[in-house]
């Protein structure tokens, strides 16, 4: 395991007091040949006070919790966990209801036990370069599964939520007998706060390589029904001619799939990934409420007049069920309101009509509304839709040309403008700079010295607009 220089330092040093490994998520990563970030380091055969004189020569340090035997070694840009391995009691209700209390005479195999996932109960000595692996987690690491440590896995019913992020995380199964422990305890979701809740989904949204995984595994645990807007989409059937993939469930799947699979994924920043997960999530939110069978061309087919409308507030809803913070509400229903602009409307984007779409999306982009799009495109499987993308590829080139791609149009004329001319400030103003900014979406004018040769003209023709 290629470890920072520095911590080889400290680990010789700690190495002197106690057995140290390496454990956790930072094991797990290596073995997957991920790039390995975290270093959480648990030390038996030493108590707390000679672990912190050991470490304090290295670094800054801070005592996180000294009932949970956990320091802190910070060191340049590098940040360390040093732990006692613990045993666990449950004494309450949630994820915190737990008698923790170090035990440096643990051995590897006990210490392991009290982990979420085998594939995160593997440790690694790095003196002997050995592998400790108690539960088999390597095995399963390989085979692509998520099974529990041990029954006292139904203690903590977050880690169904972590199961929903692993599985979308490393697309990996969930193992049936995981599955089993899981659906026994759905009742205890309530218990969870709600931040908790947000920060398994956060990490969903974030890192999923197969999100598609993590509504499979809430179908499977029983923990979709947590999730109504979600679980509205199975059996919201839609037409097969244009939807083979099946009802919406499914095809969210799908489109969640085709988003993570796009080229501009990996260039997407962590924050824009999160939005365009959840949008994705919700784009089909509005269809179970309008879903009809009915006439179309001729034909009976089912359809979803207005879902995209209907969607916005349905998502809105979901986002603060999940804990999702607040700044996500806006853009998110933004893009599930207008996914299918590219479908409605003109036959070819006008420059006016992309100026009050991208005006419209804010604070979401063109450039993120053209990725959902795609997406949405791309999640009916076996159907490919040139046709679409090539409508796509037009929105997204005529925006560039108006430099509209991540950004909305902003106001030309504003208040000292008005005042420039002479006027004085008064309630008129705001009526006046409104109808100058529609004026500037409808391609009156283009910069500040046609806006206020179009304002004074404007003026002349309405005397009494100031008033």
């Amino acid at each position: 395991m290629n470890l920072p220089d520095h911590l080889h330092q400290v680990l010789e040093a700690v190495r002197r007091i106690g057995r140290p490994r390496l454990v956790g998520g930072g094991v797990r990563d290596w073995l997957l040949g991920l790039p390995c970030q975290d270093f959480d380091i648990e030390v038996a055969g030493v108590d707390f006070e000679t672990l912190h004189r050991a470490l304090a020569p290295y670094g800054a340090t801070d005592v996180v919790g000294r009932s949970f035997g956990v320091i802190k070694l910070r060191h340049g840009q590098h940040e360390y966990d040093f732990s006692l391995p613990r045993r666990e009691s449950k004494t309450g209700a949630g994820h915190r209801g737990f008698a923790i209390a170090p035990d440096p005479a643990l051995t590897d195999a006990d210490a392991a036990s009290r982990r979420d996932f085998t594939i995160n109960a593997i440790a690694y000595d790095p003196f002997s370069d050995a592998i400790i692996d108690p539960h088999g987690g390597r095995a399963d690491l390989q085979a692509g599964i998520l099974r529990h440590t041990s029954d006292a896995f139904t203690e903590d019913p977050l880690r169904v939520l972590r199961a929903m992020q692993f599985a979308a995380r490393f697309d990996f199964a969930l193992a049936p007998e995981t599955a089993a422990l899981c659906r026994g305890i759905a009742d205890s979701y309530s218990e969870l706060p709600v931040e908790r809740v947000w920060a398994e989904w956060e990490k969903w949204a974030a890192k999923a390589i197969k999100p598609s995984r993590g509504l499979t595994v809430l179908e499977e645990t029983g923990w979709l029904r947590h999730f109504p807007e979600i679980a509205a989409l199975r059996g919201c059937q839609q037409d097969p001619e244009w939807h083979p993939e099946g009802d919406v469930f499914t095809h969210t799947q799908c489109c969640l799939d085709a988003l993570v699979a796009l080229p501009t994924w990996s260039e997407t920043a962590m924050e824009g990934r999160k939005r365009l997960m959840l949008a994705v999530l919700a784009h089909d939110f509005g269809k179970p409420a309008t879903t009809q069978y009915a006439e179309r061309r001729g034909v009976m087919r089912r359809i979803s007049p207005g879902h995209e409308a209907a969607g916005g507030p349905i998502a809105a809803t979901f986002l603060r069920r999940i804990g999702a913070p607040l700044e996500f509400d806006a853009p998110v229903a933004a893009l599930v309101v207008n996914h299918l602009a590219h479908h409605h409307g003109q036959t070819a984007f006008t420059d006016t009509s992309v100026r009050r779409l991208a005006r419209r999306l804010t604070p979401a982009t063109i450039d993120e509304l053209t990725a959902v799009m795609r997406a949405d495109s791309n999640g009916r499987p076996p159907l490919t839709s040139p046709e679409t993308h090539a409508r796509i590829d037009e929105l997204a080139a005529r925006a560039r040309i108006l430099a509209l791609e991540s950004t909305a149009p902003k106001p030309l004329l504003l208040g000292r403008h008005l005042l420039a001319l002479g006027h004085q400030a008064g309630p008129g103003f705001k009526a006046v700079l409104q109808a100058a900014f529609e004026a500037q979406l409808d391609g009156a004018f283009a910069d500040e010295a046609g806006g206020v040769a179009w304002l004074q003209n404007y003026l002349r023709e309405n005397p009494a607009a100031l008033t």
